[in-house]
């Protein structure tokens, strides 16, 4: 299964080169430095949707609380299934 998580961007790194365009990502406290490739609409403060270090594109803070929530609900419902092994 693939999935993009979100993250919200901190800093941008500018590159002359638009394609090299980089930012750091806060995941709820990991940072991580990720292309802004394929969003360079991004800018610091955005919420985006990464998947192998590539922001796939801006959601809003909303949409970005919800997914952390199914994310939260997907791991708890893992803990059960482990639980009842």
């Amino acid at each position: 299964m693939c999935l993009a998580i979100p993250g919200k961007i901190v800093e941008i790194i500018e590159d002359p080169d638009p394609t090299l365009r980089r930012a750091k990502v806060d995941f709820g406290g990991v940072r991580k430095e990720v292309s802004l490739a394929f969003t360079p609409e991004a800018e610091t403060g955005n919420y985006v949707l990464v998947h192998v270090g590539f922001a796939l594109n801006v959601v809003d803070e909303g949409e970005a609380e919800k997914i952390f929530e199914h994310l939260k609900e997907m791991s708890a419902l893992e803990e059960l299934e482990e639980g009842s092994a």
